[in-house]
């Protein structure tokens, strides 16, 4: 039986909540990095420097646990290697080419659908039961995104159309959904261990992608703010919210953990607020309100 098949007690589901809130935290703050990126970093470059700085931290604080825990390791290499070339590297690549042809009204609402794949995959794949409350508190933390997306107006969900980066943010939105299901089986060692072994395919990866963008003629270094933006997102969305998730996972489970990335338009809002001056109003606290319900609506497992 491996961790995550276990029912969490009440310790380890408030460890895996806290571990899961921080990491939507970080991502959402990944959203206003990639924001502030644009024409200080080229996309591709951005993910490759990302993902290579994420293996060397990750080396140089882990070393030791990788080493005790290389054997097993060494077993799972093409399994680790394909999470993150999935997980992390197309993700990130797709993601940040869908923000070029997209709004970010309709990369929110597609963003929501991250949980419900998740579900979906864990109720298929590890035949995880689906009872009506965990149903409905999906459907009340997708409400709650909604209501933040499309800032209260109902217009605004009934023009929702899908164009090429909608499709682009659904495949990103896919691609995670996998990773995290492939979490479940991640071999039963230190999350930093693993991570630098999916961390390192994931900068593998991202080569051909900097190459062709490269040699497009559309590739450019950081410049002083860029850098700061590529600090940021390498030591918080890359090391320490995938280092959360991953705990996150083994405590609760791929479908539970996945219920949390419904926080990321919303604090992205709020960090929007924060950062970048934007207004708050009543529908940020309100969708705010609504995806924590659901949380814990679908976190109560009754049904």
């Amino acid at each position: 039986m491996t961790v995550a098949s276990k029912t969490p007690d009440a310790s380890h589901r408030g460890k895996a909540y806290l571990f899961l809130t921080l990491t939507t935290l970080f991502w959402a703050g990944n959203a206003i990095a990639s924001r502030l990126a644009v024409g200080e970093v080229s996309p591709m470059l951005l993910v490759a420097i990302r993902w290579f700085g994420t293996v060397a931290l990750l080396f140089a604080i882990g070393w030791a646990q990788l080493r005790r825990d290389w054997p097993v390791l060494r077993r799972r290499l093409p399994y680790l290697a394909a999470m993150g070339v999935v997980g992390l590297t197309a993700f990130n690549a797709v993601f940040y080419l869908a923000a070029h042809s997209t709004t970010a009204i309709n990369m929110g609402i597609l963003q929501g659908a991250m949980p419900v794949l998740v579900l979906l995959g864990s109720a298929l794949l590890f035949s995880t039961p689906l009872g009506v409350t965990q149903l409905a508190g999906v459907a009340i933390t997708i409400v709650g995104v909604a209501l933040v997306v499309s800032r209260g107006d109902l217009a605004v969900l009934a023009a929702f159309r899908l164009n090429q980066g909608d499709l682009l943010m659904l495949l990103a939105s896919l691609f995670y959904a996998a990773y995290a299901l492939g979490l479940r089986n991640r071999p039963q060692v230190s999350p930093i261990s693993v991570l630098t072994v999916i961390s390192t395919a994931a900068a593998v990866a991202t080569l051909p992608l900097a190459a062709g963008e490269a040699l497009a003629g559309q590739a450019f270094w950081p410049s002083a703010d860029g850098w700061a933006v590529v600090a940021y997102v390498t030591v918080f969305p890359s090391v320490l919210s995938q280092l959360f998730f991953i705990k996150g996972v083994s405590l609760i489970g791929p479908a539970r953990a996945g219920l949390f990335i419904n926080l990321v338009p919303v604090f992205a809002t709020i960090l929007a607020v924060a950062i970048l001056g934007e207004a708050l109003r009543w529908y940020h606290l309100g969708g705010l309100a609504l995806v924590l319900s659901g949380i814990w609506l679908a976190e109560r497992r009754a049904g």
